[in-house]
């Protein structure tokens, strides 16, 4: 159990019981005790409160604050948790104020809020909010959340009460204080490849959906922002009046061309590697990645397009993991993938992919080879 569990419970037994209690409930951990009790003496004297705030029972780096179902962030209730990276969650959340609706919010992951994690997920929010698109998630709101007085007083009046509802409700947590967060439209979608397979579309139907995409990505260098990684699962297609609609998605290790997205320091860490090893460019497998730029995204582009005619990327990521990560490296660096058509007529599961694009295995092999080989390949 954590301090306020402990806390709720210490409170339902007689005063005179506590403290044995409390040496029970926590088992040793005098960092545990002294926080529950630091939270009881706030609730029996309000007016320590604040004084006592540093002292309050509340998540640590060892103990981080995590968001759970109800955990208000301002006017946003968490629902349902959707999706997870590298440096954040997404939630679908209810907005309560000044309209209603649905909505997904995004929040830095517990015990990652480092000051260059903080720079980045800010630069994210920067980007989007750059971006006005129909094929790119929109920035609704955002900023950090805040502790005000009032939800202090609030908080105590709670406990006395016994009705909080929510111990982790972020405007009565003080621990929640500082942490950045966005609101983004609630992309109701399955990755684009996915979609594609599901609904058996022809290699035609497939570059109708993929051209809004490049537009999208279009978009975003003329913005002057730089994705760095594009790869399904960051292109969702959601219907919208019956038609299917890419979004692209997830922009949190986005790179600006030319300017700076935050005044805070962005820069990526000394042999840290930016991006997903399938659909990474060249110049991202490079260790210093000093050299990315938009062609980056073209590249990752053609990995994706690859993947919807072929059903899988140049190099698989079971390919890849055969070898070490310095030879992972090298093979995305300096190794030529095979054509598309290539890929097709040597595949094992040429029928299934044939089938999941509404075509025969050998139409399909002569379908993509010629224009679609010089185009992806290119």
């Amino acid at each position: 159990m954590n301090a306020e569990e402990i806390f709720h419970l210490a409170l339902a037994k007689p005063v005179a019981e506590r403290a044995a209690y409390l040496a029970d409930a926590c088992a040793g951990d005098k960092a545990l005790e002294r926080r529950v009790e630091a939270l009881l003496q706030a609730h029996e004297n309000p007016g320590s409160f604040l004084a006592d705030q540093p002292h309050l029972p509340g998540p640590t780096l060892d103990e981080p604050l995590r968001a759970v179902a109800g955990t208000l962030i301002g006017p946003y209730k968490l629902i349902e948790q959707i999706g997870e990276g590298g440096m954040g969650t997404v939630w679908m959340a209810q907005q309560t104020e000044p309209v209603k609706r649905i909505v997904a919010v995004k929040l830095i992951k517990p015990g990652m809020d480092s000051k260059q994690v903080i720079a980045r997920f800010e630069a994210e929010r920067q980007a989007l909010a750059l971006m006005d698109h129909p094929n790119i998630a929109k920035v609704l709101d955002g900023g950090t959340i805040s502790l005000r007085i009032s939800d202090c007083r609030l908080r105590i009046e709670e406990s006395q009460a016994g009705i909080s509802e929510n111990p982790q409700s972020a405007i009565h947590n003080p621990q929640w204080a500082g942490r950045p967060y966005f609101v983004m439209d609630l992309v109701k979608g399955v990755p684009i490849t996915k979609y594609c397979d599901e609904h058996h579309l022809t290699p035609r139907q497939r570059l109708e959906l993929f051209i809004p995409v490049c537009h999208a990505i279009q978009h975003a260098h003329q913005k002057g922002i730089i994705h760095r990684d594009l790869k399904p699962s960051n292109v969702l297609v959601a219907l919208y009046d019956g038609k299917p609609v890419p979004k692209v998605i997830d922009f949190g290790v986005a790179k600006a061309a030319g300017q700076s997205l935050t005044d805070k320091t962005l820069v990526t860490g000394f042999g840290n590697l930016v991006g997903t090893l399938e659909y990474m460019s060249p110049e991202q497998a490079e260790i210093n990645q000093l050299d990315i730029d938009t062609r980056s995204d073209i590249y990752s582009l053609g990995v994706l397009l690859y993947e919807l005619l072929t059903g899988s990327p140049p190099f698989s990521r079971k390919e890849l993991e055969k070898a070490g990560m310095l030879e992972m490296l090298r093979i995305i660096r300096e190794q030529e993938p095979s054509k598309p058509s290539t890929k097709l007529s040597t595949a094992e599961g040429l029928p299934t992919l044939a089938a999941n694009r509404g075509t025969e295995p050998a139409k399909l092999t002569k379908l993509v080879r010629g224009e679609l080989d010089w185009i992806v390949m290119k």
